[in-house]
């Protein structure tokens, strides 16, 4: 008919099957011509106008939609979608209490109860009613109890509550009802783990892969499981099965590469962890992982070219700055070493060990007057730390402040005095100064 311009004759039925056709094949320009033409020759259609308010909604005409859908209500008061429609304008305007009172008017008149009951359900959950939101999804389960997005749903509820024993309970009851069922048995085992109760989390898994031998979400979770339990080359062979039962994913290579290495199989490990970088090169956990290998084989230049594809990838994660920041100092690259701390500060990360790191390598640059500034800034969120006390006494020596000197020292010797011995390898030329050793002695004396 589009095409040549002719004009056929379709039932209202035939029209509306045309026209969620398109809907579903989201051609929404051809859905409206064909709704129409239908309206053209079913004028009076209440199934014509219901998508046609359908479409308006899609397009955000609310307002046209609404009134549309009052005219509709006056004229078949006892058409459930109509309500489910104003329900959907109401929800789309964050209106969900509102959207609640029209579901539970179409609830009234639908044969499908279910889906209405789920609807509602959803509602209450943007509302953040958990509990609402639960007994809904379960009344759908009465309907029908093979309805799993529902079961999902009740146990997502649950644990937005944190209520992961009264989960357990709940699906205890659904498997005594079908102990056939692998989603329930599923469920459940996530529920023991975040529990800890591995050894329960187990014996769920192990049901739900009984029951269905391909179920790839049951052996992952076994696997994981089993990782807790350090049976590594058990939750190997999990992962290895997923493998062979839908595609290969870069976290099940990484956790493979992550088993190997706990049982000390760097080689393997390396091997899947590169499986997983080459499945995912945007995985930056794999990069880290070859770069920890690298660094403890002591492959260094390495390990900074693997350090490099993480930070490239996720260059605010100040744990990929510190792993540059140490690679850098073990290749005596310490101006990059430096930038590697800072970049860590820069993000927040105040961990005593990155201001040290960094004071320490700017001395060894001869850049005190900037490991000075540093070490006062760590000073003040760090109280009555001996690293720092030392530090800034040795700086303070360099620049022969005596006054300020002794005053770090005796602070540093006062909260660990057997620290100075470490830090006499960090500035050895200040520990050997006669006033440093009298300073040390005095206070050893006078301590006794």
């Amino acid at each position: 008919m589009l095409k040549t311009n002719s004009i056929y004759f379709f039932d209202s039925v035939e029209f509306e099957e045309i026209i969620h056709y398109y809907i579903d094949s989201g051609k929404i320009s051809l859905a409206k011509k064909a709704i129409k033409l239908g309206l053209h020759q079913h004028p009076n259609s209440i199934l014509l106008k219901l998508l046609r308010a359908e479409l308006m909604i899609f397009d955000g005409k609310f307002d046209e939609a609404t009134s549309l859908l009052k005219e509709l209500q006056a004229i078949e008061p006892t058409n459930e979608e109509i309500y489910v429609q104003q329900a959907s304008i109401f929800s789309k305007n964050d209106k969900h209490q509102q959207a609640i009172d029209y579901l539970k008017i179409a609830l009234l008149y639908t044969d499908d109860e279910a889906d209405i009951l789920a609807m509602i359900g959803m509602e209450y959950l943007f509302l953040d009613n958990f509990d609402e939101a639960r007994l809904n999804f379960a009344k759908c389960l009465t309907v029908d109890f093979e309805d799993y997005s529902s079961l999902y749903n009740v146990i997502y509820c649950y644990d937005m509550q944190g209520k992961h024993i009264e989960a357990v309970d709940y699906l205890n009851k659904y498997i005594d009802k079908d102990p056939y069922s692998e989603v329930a048995w599923h469920q459940l085992g996530r529920q023991y783990f975040i529990l800890e109760n591995y050894k329960e989390a187990l014996r769920a898994f192990d049901y739900a892969v009984l029951i269905d031998d391909t179920f790839v979400g049951g052996y992952l979770e076994k696997a994981k499981t089993l990782e807790e339990l350090k049976r590594y080359k058990e939750a190997i062979d999990n992962y290895k099965i997923t493998i062979d039962l839908d595609d290969p994913t870069s976290f099940v290579y990484l956790r493979i590469g992550e088993c190997y290495e706990k049982l000390n199989k760097p080689t393997l490990s390396i091997q899947f962890y590169k499986k997983a970088v080459h499945e995912d090169p945007l995985l930056d956990k794999g990069w880290l992982a070859i770069a920890e290998i690298s660094i403890s084989n002591k492959n260094y230049y390495k390990a900074l070219f693997y350090i490099n594809k993480a930070i490239e990838i996720d260059e605010k994660n100040s744990l990929y700055w510190r792993k540059y920041a140490e690679i850098n100092l073990k290749l005596n690259f310490f101006e990059e070493a430096v930038k590697g701390f800072q970049n860590c500060i820069l993000l927040q990360d105040f961990d005593i060990v990155i201001w040290v790191g960094l004071s320490d390598v700017l001395c060894y640059l001869g850049d005190y007057k900037d490991a000075l500034i540093n070490l006062k800034k760590a000073s003040k969120v760090f109280k009555d730390f001996a690293e720092l006390e030392y530090r800034l006494s040795a700086i303070y020596f360099q620049f022969n402040d005596f006054s300020k000197a002794k005053k770090h020292l005796i602070n540093g010797l006062n909260i660990d005095f057997e620290y100075h011995n470490e830090i006499k390898e960090v500035f050895p030329e200040v520990f050997k100064r006669q006033e440093v050793v009298d300073i040390i002695s005095d206070f050893k004396n006078t301590s006794l």
